[in-house]
């Protein structure tokens, strides 16, 4: 089995926990002193409330002179409260600011790793981590990093005040405090594993489920559905199973602690009462009291309480660390070849971008490109022919930066920005303005609807009664691949990058469509931005100024047109 601290992989999930914990001390520190101060409010109402007792029924004191104690007891009762909450309150937070936190770096992660490593990735998977994986953490950071220190503090410090009521009584609850922690973790072992595993599982059935929505269609017409219709099934059944193991294990554990802890309590109270009957005459016993005895016996729950309350966050100390495994080997993923994210600039004056001896090469596939030497300058069109798998894409993604070279360099120029067109253009569930501003986040509707007009959707956008608030179903359900292209066509008139990289970007589309987008990708041309188009289309060919030949990932002909 694998540790718990180290995994298989070599991932210390607890030292990447703490340091995130390490993050917000402060936060963290407020909540332990608020319990504490929550645990002595409590002692004192027990105290109060074993005084007022001893006080009425031994001393037949009247009524109206225990009121200040009573009245004592009321305001403990307030603090107590009050610090309850504001442990609480400064739980959340820290787990809250550490969340938002740990999504930010998973997002600048993936940035860094770019769309070539993503598209390696199955979206839902990365959805489920980024969204359940890391709210996963905040049971662990709200409440069981706090209990955890509160569950030494507080019962030392109910500890202490048996010792001075009655030695023999703590030294009960002290030889049965380490039983709980043992037993609890030797239930707990697996915890983690199984919720490692049931992360994994439900980012499989997400993913599982995903797939099986978009080929609804294909599924239908070849008469399918039933058939995944039971496969959905098994995948939920088998993340049941496994919710239902990891929460026996929970139960397990929490059952453990109170047959310990009532054992425990049980012997004290038996204690107690044959002291006071005069039983048991063996060291402080003769001198215990109704006082005293009854406030030993109202703290010997409290003893066990903060244990209890740790035993209730152990899951989700379990699930934390299942999580931060799966979340870790995101953030120690590193791209191969790996991405330079500060490119130098090119040798020669007047070039955008400058390949030297570039190759890109993939795990398991070896080199895909190159060795090639290009440079791309400002104005400059460029196709890209060759043969399917010959290795344009892969030279696209290496002008844009998506993939750095491992071999050779790439040198840009500074600031250059890049616009990308594949021939699958990524529409987001939203309005066709909210798609328009991925790449100009803060562009006017004029610029938007001039932009539309120059990519040739002036009459869609016409005839839609909510304009540019027209709402797009996810990948741009409600658009045909025609319109859907000229959109992705309308953001790169937006976003007024100087270096235009496309993929194919007539692909798929009827001849109207087709040469509506060439003609946009003309006057785009026109505008003195340079493009580099990967394409068979002969039109696109002929408006560019060199066609350059791809072979096995190798530039084997260049036609200056």
């Amino acid at each position: 089995m694998a540790n718990s601290k180290v995994d298989s992989g070599g991932r210390d999930v607890r030292r990447w926990l703490s340091r995130l914990a390490a993050s917000e001390r402060r936060c963290l520190r407020l909540a332990v002193a608020a319990g504490v101060i929550a645990t002595l409010a409590t002692l004192g109402q027990l105290g109060l409330l074993a005084w007022v007792v001893s006080a009425l029924l031994v001393e037949q004191a009247p009524l109206v002179s225990l009121m200040p104690a009573l009245a004592a007891m009321a305001a403990l009762l307030l603090v107590r409260a009050v610090a309850l909450l504001v442990q609480e309150r400064q739980g959340q937070t820290a787990s809250l600011r550490i969340r938002t936190r740990v999504r930010g770096q998973l997002l600048d992660h993936l940035a860094r790793l770019g769309p070539g490593w993503l598209a390696t990735q199955h979206s839902a998977s990365l959805a489920s981590q980024l969204v359940e994986q890391v709210e996963a953490l905040d049971g662990y950071f709200a409440r069981f990093r706090p209990q955890l220190l509160l569950a030494v503090i507080a019962p030392l410090l109910v500890l202490l005040v048996t010792l001075w009521l009655d030695w023999l009584a703590a030294i009960f609850l002290l030889l049965s405090a380490p039983l709980i922690p043992v037993f609890m973790a030797l239930v707990g072992m697996g915890a983690e594993r199984l919720n490692r595993d049931q992360f994994e599982a439900v980012a499989r059935l997400s993913g599982h489920f995903i797939d099986r929505v978009r080929a609804i269609t294909t599924l239908q017409l070849f008469g399918r559905t039933r058939s995944a219709t039971v496969e959905v099934h098994a995948a939920a059944d088998d993340y049941r199973r496994r919710s239902m193991r990891t929460l026996r294990i929970a139960f397990l554990s929490s059952a453990v602690l109170e047959f310990f802890a009532s054992v425990a309590i049980a012997v004290v109270a038996i204690y107690v009462g044959f002291g006071l009957l005069g039983y048991i005459t063996y060291g402080p016993s003769p001198a215990l009291t109704l006082f005293s005895g009854l406030l030993v016996l109202l703290l010997a729950p409290e003893f066990f309480q903060p244990l209890r309350t740790l035993s209730q966050h152990y899951h989700d100390r379990a699930a934390a660390l299942g999580a931060a495994d799966s979340l870790l080997a995101i953030l120690e993923t590193t791209p191969d070849p790996v991405r330079d994210d500060r490119p130098a600039r090119p040798r020669l004056p007047g070039v955008l971008v400058e390949l030297q001896d570039a190759c890109v090469t993939h795990p398991g596939r070896g080199r895909v490109l190159g060795p090639l030497d290009l440079a791309v300058a400002p104005g400059e069109v460029v196709a890209l022919t060759g043969a399917s798998g010959s290795g344009k894409s892969s030279l696209l993604q290496l002008l844009a930066g998506f993939v750095g070279p491992g071999e050779g360099g790439r040198r840009v120029a500074e600031g250059l920005g890049v616009a990308w067109m594949d021939q699958r253009p990524l529409l987001i569930q939203g309005s066709l303005a909210d798609n328009l501003r991925l790449a100009a986040p803060e562009a006017s509707l004029e610029h938007m609807q001039e932009a539309l007009h120059r990519a040739g959707l002036e009459a869609l956008l016409a005839r839609l009664p909510e304009g540019l608030d027209t709402h797009l179903g996810e990948r741009g359900a409600g658009l045909s691949g025609g319109q859907a292209q000229r959109l992705a066509l309308a953001r790169v008139f937006l976003s007024d990058a100087p270096l235009v990289l496309l993929d194919e970007p007539t692909a798929s589309l009827d001849e109207e469509t087709e040469a509506e987008v060439v003609v946009a990708l003309q006057a785009l041309a026109r505008e003195g931005r340079s493009l580099v188009i990967a394409t068979h289309h002969p039109a696109l060919i002929t408006m560019a100024h060199r066609r350059l030949v791809i072979d096995a990932g190798r530039i084997t002909e260049v036609d200056h047109v």
